[in-house]
């Protein structure tokens, strides 16, 4: 059915309309039949070149555009993306324009043999062997950076016959050694199924199973396979297909929805301390608004209520080392929400506050003391695990999440105002030490010996010749620093 001169400039329309980023088009006649599906490295200008004057196509192409009545698009975070999507439409819908590909024995497909140990092999042929295919790919270039990047984080064996001893991809990291036993048989099956679901497009499911198992792990203990898990993740993140655009959600209201806000959180406030082992503690508060930094309302809070406490005053307990913590949280919160800064203030649509369980209780118990009501998360760092006071296990998002993006923006913001804060207050600190007490101990001198050592405890750990040789100190004052430090 040939085109209406109405459809042709409806497309047109729609062409420049289409995002500048990589993804995959089909074209479709009336009757919904895909005529063709393509990649692109960006769908706009790529679209673009088909709906030029019939003179300027190939006559296959030309052909096919009299037919053409739709378009889609599925963008994509990549152009090797782009390309195994590519692949797997063609696999799917069989488009008749691209019948030479899907043909074509030249085009390079991606197979896990059937062994008991599969590997990741490369291959121009399918034969009836009970493996399983994927492809084929057009671009053999990305293709193979493909299987670079799946041999580098899901590391499948290489070597056609088993040797006795394990070979240079072991030693390199990419290859678990399942010729000497180094892996079980059911691990190794779970690395081969991990592969064949990123190959199958399903890597926001396989996002998802990743982040299961290494909650999984790090309950047991087992922090290595966490830690591998997580290099995992964040590996695939890299290169996982980006959802369709059909959603207008922004982030404010994914975060809104993921976290069951009663309104969309337009101000958050986001909350973190700095202190070594208890000395210059700060708070720092940042605001975002409309999901960007609103630098007028970042405040810092020198604590006060907690001083600097000594290891031997808090007995080296961790746990009283996060109570301190945990009141300088409720110190900070306090000081916000109450007196001045609550009159000069807005109140937020969501408190953020850096930490887990016990940092978020510290938060929910000062602000209920407050006999307010405001949400309030935390992020805790190990995981990137959001914990939610009426929530006993954390919500844990795909890295890829927009949602995890913008609250991990709060809370790096946070620390990184609450360091900057603290290590100025350090630098004060270096005016009035212990080293000022001592006769004939003046400023360059001190200033010297602290360029020299660091910090005081350093200094004190020190020879007597070692401290002479600063600024050319007589051994006997060298003396007297080391006996007034230890």
């Amino acid at each position: 059915m040939a085109q209406t001169v109405s459809a042709v400039a409806l497309l047109r329309a729609r062409v420049t309309r289409l995002p500048d980023q990589p993804g995959v088009y089909l074209f479709s006649d009336a009757k919904g039949r895909v005529l063709y599906v393509g990649k692109a490295v960006s769908l706009r200008k790529r679209v673009a070149s088909y709906f030029r004057a019939a003179a300027a196509l190939s006559p296959r192409i030309a052909k096919m555009m009299r037919d053409v009545a739709d378009l889609d698009v599925r963008p994509t975070a990549s152009e090797s993306d782009a390309l195994l999507l590519e692949a797997q439409l063609i696999k799917e819908r069989l488009p008749h324009y691209n019948v030479s590909f899907r043909d074509d024995k030249s085009y390079p497909m991606l197979k896990i043999t059937r062994e008991r140990f599969p590997r990741l092999v490369v291959t121009r042929r399918k034969l009836p062997d009970g493996a399983r295919y994927f492809g084929p790919y057009p671009d053999a270039g990305l293709m193979h950076q493909a299987v670079r990047f799946l041999r580098r984080v899901f590391p499948m064996r290489t070597c056609k016959t088993f040797p006795n001893t394990p070979c240079l991809e072991y030693h390199l990291g990419q290859c678990l050694a399942p010729c000497v036993g180094a892996i079980h048989e059911a691990a190794y099956q779970r690395i081969v199924e991990d592969v064949a679901a990123f190959l199958e497009g399903q890597r926001d499911a396989l996002l998802r199973d990743l982040s299961k198992r290494m909650q999984q792990a790090a309950r047991r203990e087992r922090f290595e396979d966490a830690a591998r898990l997580r290099d995992q993740i964040r590996s695939l993140t890299s290169v996982i297909v980006a959802k369709e655009k059909s959603s207008t959600a922004g982030p404010l209201e994914q975060l809104q929805a993921a976290l069951k806000l009663p309104r969309l959180p337009q101000r958050i406030e986001g909350f973190d301390i700095s202190n070594i082992a208890g000395t210059d503690a700060v708070g720092s508060m940042v605001v975002f608004v409309g999901g960007t930094p609103h630098r007028s309302h970042y405040r810092k809070f020198r604590i006060e209520t907690v001083r600097g406490i000594s290891a031997t005053e808090r007995g080296g307990s961790a746990m009283l080392r996060g109570g301190d913590d945990y009141q300088m949280m409720r110190e900070v919160i306090r000081r916000r929400y109450s007196g001045t800064l609550a009159q000069q203030l807005p109140l937020p649509d969501l408190i953020l506050v850096d930490g887990g369980k016990g940092q978020l209780r510290a938060a929910c118990d000062e602000v209920s003391a407050l006999s307010l009501s405001m949400p309030i998360v935390g992020l805790a760092k190990r995981f990137e695990q959001i914990f939610l006071p009426y929530r006993e296990e954390p919500v844990t998002l795909l890295p890829t999440s927009p949602v995890l993006h913008l609250v991990q923006h709060v809370r790096d913001e946070a620390h990184r105002f609450a360091v900057a804060y603290h290590r100025r207050l350090r630098g004060r600190a270096v005016s009035a030490s212990a080293l000022d007490a001592i006769p004939g101990i003046g400023p360059s001198r001190k200033r010297a010996l602290l360029q020299r050592f660091g910090t005081l405890a350093v200094l004190a750990q020190a020879s007597t010749d070692e401290v002479a040789s600063i600024g050319r100190l007589p051994k006997t004052l060298a003396a007297v620093i080391l006996k007034t430090l230890r």
